[in-house]
């Protein structure tokens, strides 16, 4: 698949299974993350790598945040079950610092493209995956879990695997109600 393609084709998928990325494939996904837009060479992001065990640990977090809510049983439930539908999830945590030439809001777009590179490296090899942020990762007690601090904040859970379903057709959109021209 080429690079055009694999940008005008990309699709979320909502079913995956094991396996997830690892190995080479793995550090090529990281390393497409590490490539992406970064003013100032602040490199604005952390990766957080669930799998296994930390699948688990990230469940407890997400439950421990839902009943913190007072969320009613069938909600704790999904929040505890949400990390589960992939063998691989990863925190993508925009990290920032005071900088007078890179606003905070230019290093959360730099850990968004991070998140978009990683995704379509995993498509690029085989893998596949989708981007969810959710209330979750705005709160309080899952940003404490992940040491996420002032200004910092999760721009998503990608998560990662082998499709396990048929993508979706891609949506039609026609350009011109989203393009404008001075």
């Amino acid at each position: 698949m080429d690079a055009l393609e694999l940008l005008l084709q990309r699709r979320s998928i909502p079913r995956l299974a094991a396996p997830a990325p690892s190995g080479d494939v793995l550090e090529n996904i990281i390393q497409a993350g590490l490539r992406a837009p970064d003013h100032g060479a602040l490199t604005p992001w952390q990766f957080v790598i669930c799998e296994g065990e930390g699948l688990t640990r990230l469940s407890t977090i997400l439950a421990d945040a839902a009943q913190t809510n007072g969320a009613d049983e069938a909600a704790i439930e999904k929040a505890r079950n949400a990390p589960f539908r992939a063998p691989m999830v990863v925190a993508v945590i925009a990290r920032t610092r005071p900088h007078d030439k890179v606003p905070t809001i230019e290093q959360h777009i730099s850990a968004g493209c991070a998140t978009q590179a990683m995704q379509m490296a995993a498509v690029a090899q085989g893998f596949q995956g989708f981007w969810r942020t959710g209330a979750f990762a705005y709160h309080p007690a899952v940003r404490d879990a992940l040491s996420v601090e002032g200004d910092d904040q999760i721009v998503g859970f990608l998560y990662l695997g082998t499709p396990d379903c048929a993508p979706a057709n891609a949506p039609k959109r026609d350009a011109s109600k989203y393009v404008t021209y001075l």
